[in-house]
C-alpha cells in the first residue's frame, strides 16, 4: 500500500498543503507566457551574451532564466516547508501511551478474623474506616479480586481497587465472606489497608446504602 494512499479523500491535508505553499495567493501564471519562457530558454544560442542584472534594475528586464531560478527556489522552499509538515504527521508514527489507571490496593483480613465474633454494622463503626467505595467487580484471578469503583464515601479515588491476599486461602475467604462475584456491585470498606467484614463489605443494597450514607453524610 503506497504512502500516499488515501491524501486525496484527506479535506484537513488538502487544508494544510496548500497553507504551506508560499504561492498559494497568487494569481495563476499564464501557460502560453510560461511556455514561451521555458522555449526561449531552450532554444537561444549558447553565445548569447549575459545580460548583467543588478538590484537597481528591481524587476525590470530580467531574464527567463532568472524568472525560472526564482520559480524553481519557490517550489524548493515549497517543498522543504511540504516535508516537515508531513514528517511531523506522519513520519514519526508516534501515538501517545494511555496513561496507566490509578489504583487503590487493599489486602485481605488474616485467616483469624474470619473465625472471630462479628459485631452488628453500624454508622459510627463505619465511619471510622479509611477506605470506602461502591464498585463492581470487574476480574477475581490471581489471587486478586479487581473492583472499578463508581463512587468513593472516604479515602482517595482512584480508577480501580484491587483486593490481594497473599495466600490463596485467604481470598477464598474473603470472597466466602462478601461473596465476589465478577460484574456484581459492592459497598466495600477498608481499614489500615485491609477490608472490614462482618457485613461492612458485602453487595450493595438500598440498606447497606443507606448506612454508607448515613456514616459518611459529606461524601454520601
Amino acid at each position: 500500500m503506497s504512502d500516499h494512499d488515501g491524501w486525496d479523500d484527506d479535506p484537513e491535508l488538502r487544508a494544510r498543503l496548500r497553507a504551506a505553499d508560499p504561492a498559494s495567493a497568487l494569481p495563476p501564471a499564464d501557460p502560453t507566457r510560461v511556455a514561451r519562457l521555458l522555449e526561449e530558454t531552450m532554444n537561444g544560442p549558447a553565445d548569447t551574451e549575459v545580460q548583467h542584472e543588478t538590484r537597481e534594475t528591481g524587476t525590470h528586464d530580467r531574464s527567463p532564466l532568472t524568472w525560472l531560478v526564482a520559480a524553481a527556489a519557490i517550489a524548493l522552499i515549497a517543498g522543504a516547508a511540504l516535508f516537515g509538515l508531513l514528517r511531523h504527521d506522519f513520519g514519526d508514527n508516534h501515538v501517545p501511551a494511555a496513561a496507566s489507571p490509578t489504583v487503590t490496593r487493599l489486602q485481605a483480613p488474616a485467616p483469624a478474623a474470619y473465625r472471630a465474633r462479628c459485631m452488628v454494622p453500624t454508622a459510627h463503626a463505619l465511619s471510622r474506616q479509611a477506605v470506602a467505595f461502591d464498585g463492581t467487580v470487574q476480574e477475581i484471578a490471581g489471587g486478586v479480586v479487581t473492583l472499578e469503583p463508581t463512587h468513593f464515601y472516604t479515602g482517595d479515588a482512584t480508577d480501580l481497587v484491587r483486593v490481594e491476599a497473599p495466600a490463596t486461602a485467604d481470598l477464598r475467604a474473603l470472597i466466602q465472606s462478601v461473596k465476589f462475584e465478577n460484574g456484581h456491585r459492592y459497598l466495600v470498606s477498608a481499614s489500615d489497608g485491609t477490608v472490614t467484614i462482618c457485613g461492612f463489605s458485602a453487595s450493595y443494597t438500598p440498606q447497606l446504602a443507606a448506612l454508607y450514607a448515613q456514616a459518611f453524610p459529606a461524601q454520601g
